[in-house]
């Protein structure tokens, strides 16, 4: 098929052609998803167990084995890792590309179903996620009063945003960070409970009995029926005073007896501040495969929708919200896009000199670079900062092929042929040109669409994005370009005007000098000429592998998204109160400096369960770029910035800045290595040598191992003999322990 003379002949068809391109780029465009960086994310599930009470050894025994042998021969998984802390076990799976997510998370599901009856009673249930275990929040949203407490802020919290929040697509889960939960906080005196020969499991027992909320069933007669409602829960602290634990006799030994109940929080151990004052947070994860632009705008318009009914005098702020730098940084690649787009519109008037000649690749570049987005949005991709810079990248190619057409047909027409001949003449003669230089290009950028590195699959899109460009830009050079320059093009029949001839002077005297140069190194000695090329091209090589070894290397740059994280770790064994003063220093410093426009800080925050005490984290939200002087880079490292400070005056802790990456690493640092040994002790042993070795160096910012075993214990040994002749099991002795000193309490401390 000739389809550029089918083209000529017929110009409706070539219009209606390229129009329905154009319309089919403009609705893809619409429904592009629109990210930072292509998904290169793998599919991942995690399954995440709470142990209330227990420690990390036996979390890893009890729980963590147990699941990794469930779980460890699913279909298509890459990498199975775990990690066991006190209280918690985290299991990360992460799948081939090829396998779907939902059909992985259900697989786990049922692993985990199966051997629920082998994990212990005592566990909360496994929550089976499909995200990173350790995956952090995309938005914090922080949540204020001056009238309300922190117990009816979680409240409120809980009831009225998060459950709404939660419907957004995408949204995987979300963490209240500072949650204080009310609690009926039980208060128990030793000496009064021997007095009165009462003990903790007598305590256990009365509330488990008494407090309870059963169905009672109704009662009916012939015509009516009514349901029976029992009171059974205790409902204040009165109530619980008057908590009936046993008989002495005719005496009723109460709980008022040997203590008294108060209303309290449920874990002390945590606590959020914003710019220092009480609040609470609402850290928004996302699905591993999930849009972060789609997420946080799904979040903004269901939190639009809820603050009017919110009570008055709570304040509802986003603290931090990734998709902010996405879109700007997408908005900025759209004006490049333009501004590339006009420049190229600049240069082809300047040299064809015609309005009209110009108006062509005006109409042809739009349509080509529109009608891509079709092709993107079929291929499953996105809007983001490599697919639009492929385009700008692009802009410069597509132009390349309405050019050779509509410089050929404007000679034959200079030649004096008619608009129509000239058409029909020049495309005869270079169609296949046109053609062979958009297969020269797909066959450059194709191989980049079928990598498989982690590199690779960041390049697949935007290989695509070019190479559909070249094709499209291919089919408008041999339909649209062609039919327009018949019907646009007109032969010149004034003079150029003067500034017209001072620039084709300007542009042949340059061609002479040119030439002149060239005919001269022609001319030389082919020895000369040898020698010459030889130190051109050895200097190009010395300069290259020079820059190459003394240019810094990472996945991807170190940008200024105007935010910065920072990680407190108090020495193990840390009470939460220890860190709460950490963190406030830290908070001091961030609070003295100019740069810092918002921070937020939580202690022992979990977000796959029970926080850790001597943990904190504290996100920077910095001010707009040019309302500072120092980039986040040089305010992290540089001269007097955070981590020297941080260093020299919070001695207490390690307090850690750093500035997120659009694809973080796995545990976010930049080299990780795995240590294995046969057991725990080994284990230590090795992992400790070679910490201590590595922070020796010198040269090693932060240097950390997930494996701690050194927090301080107090190991209690059970006289077995003794227990019998008493006739006390260990379990009751176990029982009691864990009943005195375990906080947050069970349920016989807590209602």
């Amino acid at each position: 098929m000739d389809l550029p003379r089918i083209s000529i002949q017929r110009p409706v068809l070539a219009t209606m052609m390229n129009l329905a391109l154009v319309l089919f780029g403009i609705i893809s465009l619409g429904r592009l998803p629109v990210r930072e960086l292509p998904d290169v994310d793998p599919p991942i599930v995690s399954v995440s167990t709470v142990f209330p009470g227990a420690n990390a050894q036996v979390v890893e025994t009890e729980i963590t084995e147990r699941l990794e042998e469930a779980i460890n021969n699913i279909e298509g998984i890459k990498t199975l890792t775990s990690e066991s802390r006190e209280q918690v076990s985290n299991i990360t799976i992460e799948f081939d590309l090829s396998r779907d997510i939902d059909l992985a998370a259900q697989d786990v599901r049922d692993r985990v179903s199966r051997v629920r009856g082998r994990l212990p009673e005592d566990i909360l249930e496994p929550v089976i996620s499909k995200r990173d275990a350790d995956a952090s929040p995309v938005i914090w949203i922080g949540v204020a009063s001056d009238r309300f407490s922190p117990i009816e802020l979680t409240d409120l919290a809980e009831k009225q945003l998060k459950n709404r929040l939660q419907t957004v697509t995408g949204v995987s889960s979300i963490f209240i960070g500072g949650e204080q939960r009310f609690a009926m906080r039980l208060w128990l005196d030793a000496e009064k409970m021997a007095a009165h020969q009462v003990t903790i499991i007598d305590v256990q027992r009365a509330l488990r009995e008494q407090n309870v909320e059963l169905p009672s069933g109704r009662v009916e007669n012939r015509d009516r029926e009514m349901t029976i409602q029992t009171r059974g829960e205790l409902k204040d602290v009165e109530e619980f005073n008057r908590l009936v634990l046993r008989t002495d006799g005719d005496r009723l030994v109460r709980l008022r007896d040997i203590g008294y109940a108060a209303a309290g929080v449920e874990n002390e151990r945590t606590m959020a501040r914003n710019r220092g004052k009480p609040c609470i947070f609402l850290g928004i994860v996302k699905q591993s495969k999930a849009n972060t632009v789609e997420v946080a705008h799904g979040i903004k318009r269901e939190l639009a929708a809820a603050k009017p009914l919110l009570p008055a005098g709570i304040e509802v702020d986003i603290n931090y919200d990734e998709s902010v730098f996405v879109e700007q940084a997408i908005d900025e690649v759209w004006y490049t896009l333009g501004l590339a787009f006009a420049l190229v519109m600049l240069v082809i008037y300047v040299f064809l000199h015609n309005v009209r000649a110009t108006l062509i690749p005006a109409i042809s570049i739009p349509v080509s670079i529109v009608s891509t987005f079709a092709v993107l949005y079929f291929m499953g991709y996105s809007v983001n900062i490599l697919t639009m810079l492929a385009l700008v990248l692009a802009i410069g190619i597509v132009v390349d092929d309405t050019i050779v057409v509509l410089e050929n047909i404007s000679r034959h027409i200079e030649e004096g042929m008619k608009p129509m001949e000239a058409a029909f003449a020049g495309m005869k003669e270079i169609k296949f040109a046109v053609i062979a230089t958009t297969v020269a290009l797909v066959a450059v950028f194709v191989p980049l669409a079928f990598q498989t590195s982690a590199t690779g699959r960041l390049l697949v899109e935007f290989a695509v994005a070019i190479c559909a460009a070249v094709v499209v830009s291919t089919f408008v050079a041999l339909s649209l370009s062609p039919m327009l320059s018949a019907r646009l093009l007109k032969p010149v029949t004034k003079k150029p005007g003067s500034l017209v001839r001072w620039f084709e002077l300007t542009l042949h005297w340059l061609t002479e000098r040119y030439l002149a140069i060239l005919k001269r190194l022609v001319n030389l000695p082919l020895l000369v000429r040898v020698l010459a090329m030889l130190v051109f091209w050895s200097g190009i090589g010395y300069g290259s592998v020079w820059l190459w070894q003394h240019l810094e290397g990472d996945f991807l740059p170190e940008e200024d998204k105007s935010r910065v994280f920072t990680f407190l770790i108090a020495p193990e064994g840390s009470t939460a109160e220890y860190t709460d003063r950490m963190s406030r220093e830290a908070e001091r410093i961030l609070s003295e400096t100019p740069e810092v426009k918002v921070y937020g800080a939580i202690i022992a925050p979990g977000f796959s369960g029970p926080g850790t005490a001597n943990n904190a984290i504290i996100f920077i939200h910095l001010k707009p770029k040019d309302q500072r002087e120092r980039s986040a880079q040089e305010l992290v490292r540089g001269p007097g910035g955070l981590m020297q400070r941080f260093m020299t005056e919070v001695e207490g802790a390690l307090t850690i800045p750093s500035i997120p990456k659009a694809i973080e690493r796995r545990g976010s640092s930049p080299f990780q290595l795995v240590v294995q040994a046969p057991d725990l002790d080994q284990l230590n042993q090795y992992a400790s040598d070679l910490t201590s070795r590595l922070r020796a160096e010198g040269w090693l910012a932060n240097v950390q191992t997930s494996f701690e075993i050194n927090k301080p214990e107090l190991r209690l040994n059970i006289d077995r003999n003794r227990a019998a002749a008493l006739g006390v099991s260990s379990r009751r002795c176990l029982a009691h322990v864990a009943n005195s000193f375990w906080r947050p309490g069970p349920q016989l401390a807590q209602a």
